[in-house]
C-alpha cells in the first residue's frame, strides 16, 4: 500500500481513523457513566486490536465526555499515547446564555477549547487540532497567532481544518508558516458530490454539485490528508434499520454482492471504495460496536477493481454517466 499524506509526519498513523463520536453516552450534560465508560473502552480496544492509530476527536462529541471516555485507556496504559495519532477539532460553540448555536475561531476560544481538551484527555499534548468549521467572522492573522502559541508551548504538533475549501485553506495558510496538514469533510456513497464535481465540468447537470471545485486537487497537490466523516453513510448500506428507495436498494444489493466477493463486510466495502480513489483517502469509522470496527477494518486488506468501483458509483448516483 502506498504511502499517504499523514504518514510524512505520523510513519505509525493507520489509513483508517476511528471517530470518538461515537463514545460517551448521550449528548447531554450527565456525568459519564460506568456503562458508558465499559462500552468506550471496548471500543477503543477493538480499534487497537485492529491496527488502527489514529483517532479524531473534537471538543464537543458528547458535551466533552467522548474525550474524557477516552482518558481512561491512556490512563490504564500510558505507553499507548506515543503509539497514537490523537487529533481533535474546535471551533463550534453549541447555543448557552451568551448566544445561538455559532462557530468561533477567535484566537481566546481556540486556546480554551485545546486547554479543555486536554484536560479532558489527560495528556500533555494533541498531535493535530483540526479547525471544524469555516467561521464567517475568523480573521486568519488573530488565528496563526493562535496556532504560534500552541505549538510554541509545546500543546499542539501539527494543524489543520475541516469542512474547508481549497480556496479557504490557502488563504488561511497564507497567514501562517505551519503547514495545514489534514482537510476532514464528508465524502460517502451517499454524498457523492466531490465526485460528482469532476464527472460533470462543462455538463448543464454540473450546476446541481454543491462541492467546491478543486478541493480534492489542491489536497493532494500539497500533500494535505483528506479524511471522510460519514464515511459509513450511516450504516444506510451496511444493515442500518432505514427504509430505503428503490436506488438505495440497488446500491446496497451491489455492495452485499461485493462483500461476498472479497470475503469482507459490507462495511469494509463502503470504506474500501473511497480508499480506492488516488487522493489517498482516510475514512474515519464511526461506530461503537467493536465486531463492526473490526469488520470495517478489513477494508485495508482489498482493492476494489475499477469495475466493481464504478458499479458502485453509477448505482448510488442513480443514473448513467454523461
Amino acid at each position: 500500500m502506498s504511502t499517504f499524506p499523514l504518514q510524512h509526519y505520523f510513519p505509525h498513523a493507520s489509513q483508517l481513523v476511528y471517530g470518538c463520536m461515537a463514545i460517551g453516552g448521550e449528548w447531554n450534560t450527565s456525568p459519564l457513566s460506568s456503562e458508558h465508560q465499559k462500552q468506550a473502552d471496548h471500543a477503543i480496544n477493538a480499534a487497537l486490536d485492529s491496527g488502527i492509530t489514529v483517532f479524531d476527536h473534537a471538543d464537543i462529541y458528547k458535551m466533552g465526555k467522548a474525550e474524557q471516555a477516552f482518558s481512561n485507556v491512556l490512563t490504564q496504559t500510558p505507553s499507548l499515547r506515543e503509539k497514537m495519532v490523537i487529533q481533535s477539532k474546535c471551533g463550534i460553540r453549541f447555543d448557552d446564555e451568551f448566544g445561538p448555536k455559532r462557530y468561533d475561531l477567535s484566537s481566546e476560544w481556540i486556546i480554551e477549547s485545546v486547554e479543555q481538551s486536554l484536560k479532558r484527555l489527560k495528556t500533555d499534548y494533541l498531535d493535530i487540532l483540526l479547525f471544524h468549521r469555516p467561521d464567517p467572522l475568523m480573521d486568519p492573522a488573530d488565528i496563526a497567532s493562535a496556532m504560534n502559541k500552541l505549538y510554541e508551548s509545546g500543546k499542539v504538533k501539527h494543524f489543520g481544518v475541516s469542512n474547508m475549501s481549497a480556496l479557504q485553506i490557502q488563504h488561511l495558510q497564507h497567514f501562517t508558516d505551519k503547514p495545514l496538514i489534514a482537510n476532514q469533510i464528508e465524502m460517502s456513497l451517499t454524498n457523492l458530490q466531490f465526485v460528482e464535481e469532476g464527472i460533470l465540468v462543462g455538463n448543464p447537470e454540473g450546476g446541481s454539485v454543491n462541492f467546491t471545485p478543486g478541493t480534492i486537487e489542491y489536497a493532494v497537490q500539497n500533500g494535505i490528508q483528506l479524511q471522510s466523516w460519514g464515511a459509513a453513510s450511516q450504516g444506510k448500506y451496511t444493515g442500518a434499520p432505514v427504509q430505503l428507495n428503490e436506488k438505495e436498494q440497488q446500491t446496497k444489493a451491489c455492495v452485499d454482492s461485493l462483500a461476498e466477493k472479497y470475503n469482507v463486510s459490507p462495511d469494509a466495502i463502503v470504506l474500501a471504495w473511497l480508499m480506492r480513489l488516488s487522493a489517498n483517502i482516510q475514512p474515519i469509522i464511526g461506530s461503537a460496536k467493536p465486531k463492526r470496527i473490526q469488520s470495517a477494518a478489513a477494508a485495508t486488506s482489498i482493492q476494489l477493481t475499477r469495475e466493481d468501483w464504478y458499479s458502485l458509483y453509477v448505482l448510488a448516483r442513480g443514473a448513467e454517466l454523461p
